[in-house]
């Protein structure tokens, strides 16, 4: 006698529906925004709409990638949006979101890759509502560190919890810190960002400290070493001077989720 096979309940998705789905739809397409959950086929959509969240795409619904995996279109996008920025912000306010995640398709076709967009709509979330989290899954920005430095001057709070930007790129007489902020008691907060976290890139951050330390307005000032990977060497180093190590998960940051979740 043959028993029929049973999937779990997990695995099945039910279809589209309900008060909060079409509410969902309606700002999106009333806002004119684009999401993850349509332009790549979520199957999940009908869970994340029902509960009145989404995940956002920038720079349009055209990716300047052919990945064979994604379904989101490929080719030349249209130019970018000024108006996103606002609209955006509208969208997480109308859905009430505490915590949102934004994303982008990947624009080679920008000198910054999108960066200074991403920033941007950051800015216009945190105007409209002050008080939600902002999760950032960014594109890899041709591997150029800059264009990080932009999304984190616009969400330090992913570098520390409470952390708020004073100034990107704060002048010194030996060059610009690539973040000055303040953190939740209102002290200065000097931040170096790296790729790779290398003994030299702690010999700078130290002699910009060794500076900022001597303007009676900013001290007294800590340091922050913030990089993908930091070598053992430049951690003891840093923290051997009282600079606090934060290795960022670029994975992360740009949607690559841990291989112990995936399906497949």
């Amino acid at each position: 006698m043959s028993v029929p096979r049973r999937h779990p309940d997990w695995i099945k998705v039910r279809a589209p529906g309900g008060e909060s789905y079409a509410a969902t739809k309606q700002v999106v397409q009333q806002l004119a925004l684009h999401t993850v959950c349509e332009e790549a086929h979520c199957p999940n959509i009908a869970e994340c709409w029902g509960h009145r969240t989404a995940t956002f795409m920038l720079l349009g619904d055209v990716c300047t990638r052919n990945c064979g995996y994604c379904a989101v279109a490929h080719g030349r996008p249209l130019p970018v949006d000024p108006l996103e920025p606002r609209r955006v912000a509208e969208g997480v306010a109308r859905l009430g979101l505490r915590h949102v995640v934004v994303t982008s398709v990947d624009r080679d076709d920008l000198p910054d890759g999108g960066a200074g967009h991403f920033a941007r709509v950051i800015e216009a979330i945190h105007r409209r509502t002050p008080g939600t989290a902002v999760e950032v899954l960014t594109p890899d920005f041709r591997g150029v560190a800059d264009a990080l430095d932009v999304v984190l001057a616009a969400a330090p709070e992913a570098i520390e919890p409470g952390l708020r930007l004073v100034r990107r790129e704060y002048p010194t007489a030996i060059g610009p810190v690539d973040l000055m902020c303040r953190d939740s008691e209102a002290v200065a907060v000097a931040v170096e960002v790296k790729r790779r976290g290398e003994i030299d890139g702690v010999e700078q951050l130290t002699r910009y400290l060794e500076l900022l330390n001597r303007d009676p307005l900013l001290a007294p000032v800590r340091g922050v070493f913030a990089a993908q990977e930091i070598k053992p060497q430049a951690r003891v180093l840093a923290e051997d001077r009282g600079i606090r190590c934060v290795t960022l998960d670029y994975d992360t940051m740009r949607g690559i989720s841990d291989a112990c979740l995936r399906l497949f």
